[in-house]
């Protein structure tokens, strides 16, 4: 009962940060200086070139706005994340995701391991990943990019859903999905997404 009513409380706090989601950030040079803490970890441009960090540019707008309440509130979890989230207003929020969804979103490089690809396919259509996540994998709303996103994240991320540490969106779906992967299942789908074209 009380886990439910955490739950609750924390979507009624993510509804209030983005229950009116401008279409367009407000002012992109002052959003762009204060996003560039972002871009330490994120990279440049929002493409991280840091390992088990993700890439946020093209992330959809809603997807990064309730990220980014889920950190504030500690719903999600992460060490670096946690006192940058506490910092910033529902406006930051806003304008954060329209930000970065507006950039244009890291290219897969030449696929190193095809046969590997072919087995992650395989995974993502015998786990539904594109009735979600659509079928581009580019994500819509409060669903993830996965297409082009650091594969060693989207495999840290997976194992983190199946063991119940990663919390917010999605959680339920995800965490059914990921419960049941094998090992080789997380490695091969996320091989796979990362090189997604």
């Amino acid at each position: 009962m009380r886990r439910q009513f955490t739950s609750h409380a924390i979507s009624v706090v993510a509804f209030a940060a983005i229950a009116f989601v401008p279409a367009l950030a407000a002012d992109n040079s002052a959003i762009k200086d204060k996003a560039a803490v972002c871009s330490g970890c994120h990279g440049e441009n929002g493409i991280s070139q840091t390992e088990n960090i993700p890439s946020l540019a093209g992330q959809p707008d809603q997807f990064i706005q309730w990220q980014l309440v889920f950190f504030r509130a500690g719903s999600r979890k992460n060490d670096q994340m946690q006192p940058i989230a506490e910092e910033i207003t529902n406006e930051d929020i806003r304008n954060f995701g329209a930000y970065f969804s507006q950039m244009t979103p890291p290219k897969a490089a030449e696929d190193n391991d095809p046969d590997l690809s072919k087995k992650g396919a395989q995974v993502a259509v015998g786990r539904r990943c594109a009735s979600c996540h659509t079928d581009g994998f580019a994500g819509t709303k409060a669903v993830a990019r996965l297409a082009g996103q650091r594969e060693e994240y989207l495999v840290k991320a997976l194992h983190d859903y199946k063991a119940g540490t990663r919390v917010g969106g999605g959680v339920a779906a995800m965490a059914d999905v990921a419960y049941h992967m094998s090992d080789e299942e997380i490695t091969a789908v996320s091989h796979y997404l990362a090189n997604f074209k």
